[in-house]
């Protein structure tokens, strides 16, 4: 993967929710003020072509829903998807549910078009609240859809819910995610390196 990915000539996209944005759509070069910058800023002269295609708020049909000329049309070397959190969330702030099936449907639509290798990383919640406790009845679901479709896709997966809890065990939850779900920029730098360890160094 390293050699696939480590060349000006190819392009990797990052797509997902505000987690992958961080304002990218005001950043001169397009990659916002996180975990994709640090990849981005790591990899130096040896980095592809990055493009960040986070929005803020998305789920993942609203993702599927701009697939084609937000991620397809950059014809990409290797998609790297981070998204469900939103899918979660919005239970809990707006009562707009959305079910596992539901989700897995949607995800379904971002990986069957795809024609590279592609990257799944885990949505994950580091609660901050004793009330975001009760997510994970809705979170944990829609992770077992993640990682069933990476096995079944043959993708690599990223375990950042798993690896930032156990981080969290000694940082603290706050110091990774201040809201418990969006990254400080410890949080971001601790996505990063699992990413890199994942798909740079398999």
């Amino acid at each position: 993967m390293t050699s696939l990915l480590l060349d000006p000539r190819r392009t990797v996209v990052f797509a997902g929710d505000s987690v992958t944005d961080c304002g990218r759509r005001t950043d001169p070069a397009g990659l916002g003020s996180g975990y994709v910058r640090t990849l981005s800023d790591d990899l130096a002269d040896r980095r592809p072509r990055i493009v960040n295609a986070g929005i803020s708020g998305h789920r993942a049909a609203d993702l599927a829903a701009r697939w084609a000329t937000d991620v397809l049309a950059h014809e990409p070397s290797l998609v790297s998807i981070l998204i469900g959190i939103n899918d979660t969330w919005r239970r809990y702030d707006e009562d707009d549910p959305t079910t596992a099936e539901s989700f897995e449907a949607s995800y379904r639509e971002l990986l069957d078009p795809l024609d590279c290798p592609v990257v799944l990383v885990e949505p994950f919640l580091l609660p901050v609240k004793a009330e975001q406790e009760t997510w994970r009845e809705d979170l944990d679901p829609k992770l077992e859809v993640v990682r069933r479709l990476a096995v079944e896709y043959g993708a690599l997966l990223v375990p950042a819910d798993v690896e930032l809890n156990r981080l969290a065990e000694t940082a603290g939850a706050a110091a990774l995610a201040d809201d418990g779900v969006h990254p400080t920029a410890a949080g971001h730098r601790a996505i990063a390196g699992l990413w890199r360890r994942v798909v740079l160094e398999d």
